[in-house]
């Protein structure tokens, strides 16, 4: 084979034509001399150059061949030439599987159980695997038939000869065999301990389901009972040893390897209850304990070892729990967890190349069989097979599922099963990874019969895959409900309404009569409306079920289509801009507050289609759209119903991006930054009603003086209006400020600016479509009993002489905030020295601060409410926390110019920097802050009136959990985390306001 120097050999040029990767290194183990015979024989090259990797599988060729005895290498050979079928099976087998080509290599003798070729060869069952198994008498002789056998196994799928389905079906029997054998030699071991109790393997899982992997946990439950004559705990405690020794002998590392971890988590109690109970003490758990996910898991349940009475007894009586499971009181709340994709704990660089828990993987396939299996296997026999594909099929046969849905998710499951399988074979390693590497991708590809260019071809098709199962495994919740109530596809099988109500109740629908009448009349018909609709709703009504309250979602989303479905630009925007679709959803069923204020102008709905749709907008921008509504109306009433429209409109872009950031989407995760979030709709609200009380001004004057008022007139915003941290349901609360113009006598000037501020209140509280926006004056001077209007003068007088201590806490949130800007300037000056007194607070300021704090906790809190959870008034909550900081700005503003803001966050975090409050108890309180802040803002939203404590309802209770972040059926967590975290806050209020470190 010498070939001329600079040449390449012919034998190289047939290596890479045959797709070897590294001619070079194949020609030379070619060149070995136990080679010779057939170094040159063009079947050998044919069937390596059909291998997965041809040059894996001559590489463990080599190895074998040299491993075997001198006298049998030649007759390998020659059975490998004249023999198709052994050839291509060890082949077949070297060049998918390194870890298979390592075995032979050490048992180089097991390539003679590749030789036979009969019937029973081609499908063995546990009988023939038990067969195979017979001889071994402890780990590692077991390691070694196991292996063996496998090999028998691999060869059959790498050939084609079996599918994935009947491959996962052989592993599973392979499983039961070697669970079978391992607990023979664990008795045989204790014969004394086998003596005194019957034991029963129940397989779980993909065993269970007969439908394993190479290389996967094998999830068993054991249950036991006692012999006659002895003691239960003696029977229990011998049955757990025996249980114990057969789980090492499979899953304990030996000479020989491993063979698979033997996982008996999904036992009652996990890991924490004892691994062997009695068939009674199983079903008392059951009964009273288990959740949902366990029912889930006993749907694969199957007995595979052991004493197959008590085996059978077992499974025939948990039975009828799994198929009662969508009658429990906590279905709904589990599945809609259940549902949800838990992805956090997979890490960024790794997600997308998940097959089985990333998007479009796996679970998404197995989780949404399940699903339905539970929920219509109870009055459905026929959907109760544990595997994967017959209950996919038994769903479609019985109108459960689309047939045309089914099929599409059979292949697209098959073939990521098929990955699945072939990348665990190469080493015989759990993974559920696709690789990275260009080599790995290729025997990946080629392996599945691509050979053109089999990375691309493999990448290409993974991916089209993974997008079928992601736009189908919601889908086939509720696409038959369609065809239940719309009669789309003719001739097929379809959901009864029963059928198509349990569904519908199981996925969240509190009423789903309603529900189905709601879909009929969105779907029905042949319009472009309807059909654009039945496009969507499948996924929509997904959205919708992952909310607290999917009903509202869904009449919401028939009353905006029923307002908008013959508007073009709605339908277009609907179809074309994803977002939107979802965006709509997600505000749909968050609460009331947001669709309320949707239906007043469904047209608003344009905004969750813009990109920059969500982004409030600037106070300058607000001020000059709603000034210049002003200008061109006709009067004061239709000025500020334009007015009050466009705060309206603004007030839905804000709950929107509110709620989509809190929920987050597909494409966009929740917002992480909890306190920006807050700060967002804080400032947004602010700078809305500022615009909108700039508006109402500016109408009341043009109204009845024209352009110019006879006195200069200011708003002031106090409380949380000047603080920019208003929430949905806050009142404005303001002073009014003016100054006669030159020539203006104070008696005129002053019915002037009274009758602008009586106006002002006036238009902004007309009953109309919008909602009002309330001015409250009271933390004027003298409050209810003083003047609503005074000039600066008089507020300059009033402040200096008769000006009390919570007036000057109250001027810590003052804020120019329409109207005379210079004027307000004015009184920001006028009052900086009372908020920030040049020598700080005597102790006698601080006491009655203290004992002002105290009798407001005494007589404000309303009646009956619990104190651990009133986010105003209650145990570290908005006023301890802000109380807490307006003492350390007036005691130390005057000097630190940090702290002369009038935000809470902005002057806590102010007070940590200069060191005046430690960075732990600064932490503390702004968490509780913001979070207090959130629970008021999630009540609005959820139930359209504002409150200060979580709702008693528990459906709006459950809504505000899942704004502020939490899973269904989480609620008590919620309140428990509420609890904690104010707690520790008012530890530092106690501390640093009421124990005096300031």
């Amino acid at each position: 084979m010498t070939a001329v120097p600079g040449r390449r050999s012919s034998t190289f040029i047939r290596l890479l034509r045959h797709g070897f990767t590294d001619p070079s290194a194949a020609e030379r183990l070619l060149e070995l001399d136990d080679l010779a015979s057939v170094r040159s024989d063009p079947v050998l090259f044919e069937a390596l150059g059909a291998t997965a990797d041809p040059d894996l599988a001559l590489r463990g060729l080599v190895r074998l061949v040299e491993a075997e005895e001198e006298g049998e290498r030649q007759v390998l050979l020659d059975t490998l030439i004249t023999a198709k079928p052994l050839r291509d099976r060890l082949l077949g087998v070297l060049g998918a599987s390194e870890a298979l080509g390592d075995h032979l290599a050490r048992h180089p003798r097991d390539w003679q159980a590749l030789v036979t070729y009969e019937a029973v060869d081609l499908h063995p069952g546990v009988p023939e695997f038990e067969r195979g198994l017979a001889a071994a008498v402890d780990a590692d002789s077991l390691r070694v038939a196991y292996r063996r056998c496998l090999l028998t196994l691999a060869a059959r799928d790498v050939c084609g000869t079996t599918g994935i389905a009947q491959t996962a079906a052989e592993l599973a029997d392979l499983a039961t065999a070697t669970l079978r054998a391992a607990l023979a030699i664990a008795r045989t071991a204790a014969p004394e301990d086998a003596a005194q109790c019957r034991l029963a393997v129940i397989a779980m899982g993909k065993c269970g389901g007969q439908e394993l992997n190479y290389v996967s946990d094998v999830d068993v439950i054991f249950v036991a009972e006692a012999r006659d004559g002895v003691e239960e705990h003696k029977a229990l405690q011998a049955a757990t040893r025996v249980a114990a020794h057969m789980m090492r002998l499979c899953s304990e590392t030996t000479a020989e390897g491993t063979i698979w971890e033997v996982d008996a988590n999904l036992r009652p109690e996990g890991r924490n209850g004892p691994l062997v109970r009695t068939l009674s003490s199983h079903l008392a758990y059951y009964q009273r304990w288990a959740k949902t996910w366990e029912f889930q898991a006993l749907l694969k349940a199957r007995a595979v070892a052991g004493d197959p009475e008590l085996g059978a007894d077992y499974v025939e009586a948990v039975s009828p729990l799994v198929w009662q499971a969508a009658d429990r009181e906590n279905f709904v709340p589990d599945v809609q967890q259940m549902r949800r994709r838990v992805v956090d704990n997979i890490p960024a660089d790794r997600i997308d190349r998940e097959l089985k828990l990333g998007p479009g993987g796996l679970r998404d396939v197995e989780f949404a069989v399940q699903l339905l299996q539970l929920v219509h296997g109870r009055s459905d026999a026929s959907l109760r097979s544990g595997t994967t594909l017959e209950a996919l099929r038994a769903l479609a046969e019985g109108g459960y599922v689309g047939r045309a849905d089914a099929a599409q998710l059979d292949e697209a499951y098959r073939f990521l099963r098929s990955m699945e399988h072939r990348i665990q074979l190469y080493r015989l390693r759990r993974t559920h990874l696709v690789p990275e590497g260009e080599a790995d991708l290729r025997r990946l590809g080629r392996s599945l019969g691509m050979r053109t260019d089999p990375v691309a071809e493999l990448n290409k098709a993974w991916r089209r895959h993974a997008s079928v199962v992601r736009r189908l495994h919601e889908k086939i919740f509720y696409r038959p409900l369609l065809d239940a109530v719309a009669q789309l596809a003719p001739g097929e099988s379809r959901l009864s309404a029963r059928a198509a109500a349990i569904r519908l109740e199981a996925l969240g629908y509190a009423d789903p009569a309603a529900a189905l009448r709601h879909l009929e009349a969105l779907s029905s018909g042949v319009s472009r409306k309807a059909a654009i609709q039945r496009t969507l709703l499948p996924v929509l009504l997904g959205w919708f079920a992952d909310s607290a309250d999917p009903d509202a979602g869904l009449l919401g989303f028939r009353k905006v289509s029923d307002a908008l479905g013959k508007t073009p630009w709605y339908l277009r925007l609907l179809r074309d801009e994803g977002a939107a679709a979802e965006n709509l959803a997600r505000v749909l069923s968050a609460g009331r507050l947001a669709p309320d204020l949707l239906m007043r102008a469904p047209e608003a709905v344009a905004i969750l289609g813009d990109p920059e749709g969500l982004t409030p907008r600037t106070r300058d921008h607000l001020e000059q759209e709603v000034l210049a509504a002003v200008g061109r109306a006709d009067g004061a009433e239709s000025a500020v119903a334009v007015v009050r429209g466009v705060r309206r409109r603004e007030l839905f872009r804000t709950t929107a991006a509110d709620i989509i950031g809190s929920y987050g989407t597909e494409e966009s995760p929740a917002e992480q930054d909890l306190g920006a979030l807050v700060d967002r709709v804080g400032s947004a609200v602010t700078d809305l009603n500022a615009a909108t009380i700039a508006g109402a001004l500016r109408a009341a004057v043009r109204e009845r003086w024209g352009d110019t008022l006879p006195t200069r007139f200011a708003v002031i915003g106090m409380g949380r209006f000047g603080g920019h941290e208003l929430s949905y349901g806050s009142d404005a609360d303001v002073l009014f400020v003016h100054r006669p113009r030159e020539g203006v006598s104070d008696e005129e000037a002053g019915k002037a600016a009274n009758a602008v501020v009586g106006e002002m209140r006036r238009l902004l509280q007309l009953p109309t479509a919008d909602p009002p926006l309330l001015i409250d004056a009271d933390l004027r001077p003298e409050g209810r009993t003083g003047p609503m209007v005074r000039t600066l003068k008089s507020y300059e007088a009033y402040y200096r002489r008769w000006s009390l201590v919570w007036e000057s806490q109250a001027l810590l949130r003052a804020e120019h905030m329409a109207g005379d800007a210079e004027l307000g300037a004015e009184f920001i000056e006028l009052v900086d020295p009372l908020r920030y007194p040049t020598e700080g607070l005597g102790d006698d300021a601080v006491r009655e601060i203290r004992r002002l704090k105290a009798r407001m906790e005494s007589e404000r809190m309303p009646r009956g409410a619990d104190p651990t959870l009133h986010a105003k008034l209650g145990r570290g909550g908005l006023s301890d926390v802000e109380w807490t900081v307006q003492l350390l700005q007036m005691q130390h503003g005057s000097a630190e110019p940090g702290l002369r803001t009038t935000r809470t966050r902005e002057a806590l975090a102010a007070a940590c920097a200069a060191g005046l409050i430690p960075a732990e108890d600064a932490e503390m309180l702004d968490e509780a802050w913001v979070l207090a802040t959130r629970v008021r803002n999630a009540v609005m939203l959820v139930r359209g009136r504002p409150g200060d404590t979580f709702p008693s309802d528990p459906r709006e209770l459950a809504a505000v959990g899942r704004y502020l972040g939490y899973e269904p059926g989480h609620v008590g967590d919620m309140l428990d985390d509420y609890r904690r975290i104010t707690r520790r806050a008012r530890a530092v209020v106690e501390e640093r306001f009421y124990g005096a470190v300031v």
